[in-house]
């Protein structure tokens, strides 16, 4: 699952729309602030043996990263804000090779990380995370802007049926985050649900982008965190979810198949949040890898 600061909800917003709302408009907040470089000290990173579907990928503090059974284009979804439908040239090896990463920044940058807004720290962890794919995976790309299907987001007929999530609630008995840390921004992924803990929109159309294949854009105005439960039967022709928990500096978790008699994904988001995805097409950011490489164990 995933983290939030966004970042999250695995640890981690990233993205996205084109890319995420919550990176342009914490960049923007940032422009006239000097930044340090941000890096980790130490990381090792080496062949997960163990993982299958699962992966479970978070911050347990601000210095402190920890991710188990990712692959490269997890890792690149969450560095960069992006879905799978934006990233090209990737090697066969980003979607199947798995890897278990520690790593820890020091003093100095683990103080920054804490400092800013929410938007400001999930840029500052997408940033941590592309250092560590340039450096230890020989990472280079360039970004284009391609016309591709989309679909928007919008407040169906009836209304938004989402539930504002409380501020301050810790959730004891809510989804458990990396380390069994249960909070807001983290949300569970199993195949045909997602459940959320404190989520914006932003995380909402991110999430979706995944089994819908394409880009999902926020259209619906909604600018609250929300927790929700949808549930829905995979269309055969859908992608699969990769199953995990995500969850804002931290994340992890599991829950009950769908059912396989219930509604598509189309009608649950109708029905159960009281939104509406349309057809569209639109510009969408794709990152295109130049170079990369497996990482040397260490």
């Amino acid at each position: 699952m995933l983290t939030a600061a966004g970042l999250l909800a695995v640890a981690s917003p990233v993205v996205f729309g084109s890319l995420h709302a919550t990176q342009s408009r914490a960049e923007s907040q940032a422009e006239t602030t000097p930044v340090m470089a941000l890096v980790f000290e130490v990381a090792s990173i080496k062949p997960d043996k163990y993982s299958s579907r699962m992966f479970r990928f978070g911050w347990y503090s601000p210095g402190t990263f920890t991710a188990t059974g990712v692959t490269l284009q997890i890792l690149l979804q969450r560095a960069y804000g992006v879905e799978n439908n934006q990233i090209s040239r990737a090697p066969n090896w980003a979607s199947s090779k798995r890897y278990e990463i520690q790593a820890k920044s020091d003093k100095s940058v683990t103080e920054e990380l804490g400092k800013g807004s929410l938007d400001q720290r999930t840029v500052k962890y997408q940033r941590m995370l592309q250092a560590l794919l340039v450096d230890r995976f020989k990472l280079t790309l360039h970004r284009e802007t391609k016309e591709l299907p989309v679909y928007e987001l919008v407040i169906a007929k009836n209304g938004p049926k989402l539930q504002k999530a409380k501020p301050g609630d810790t959730y004891p008995n809510g989804i458990g985050g990396p380390g069994s840390h249960s909070g807001p921004h983290v949300v569970q992924i199993r195949s045909g649900q997602l459940v959320g803990q404190a989520l914006p929109m932003a995380d909402l159309v991110r999430l979706l982008s995944r089994p819908l294949g394409r880009t999902v854009l926020d259209k619906t105005g909604l600018t609250s965190d929300y927790d929700f439960n949808l549930q829905w039967t995979p269309d055969e022709n859908q992608l699969p979810m990769l199953e995990g928990t995500e969850g804002g500096p931290q994340g992890t978790g599991s829950a009950r198949p769908p059912d396989s008699t219930g509604p598509s994904i189309f009608t649950a988001i109708q029905e159960q949040l009281g939104l509406k995805l349309e057809s569209k097409k639109g510009p969408v950011e794709v990152l295109v890898i130049d170079h990369v490489e497996e990482p040397s164990e260490n």
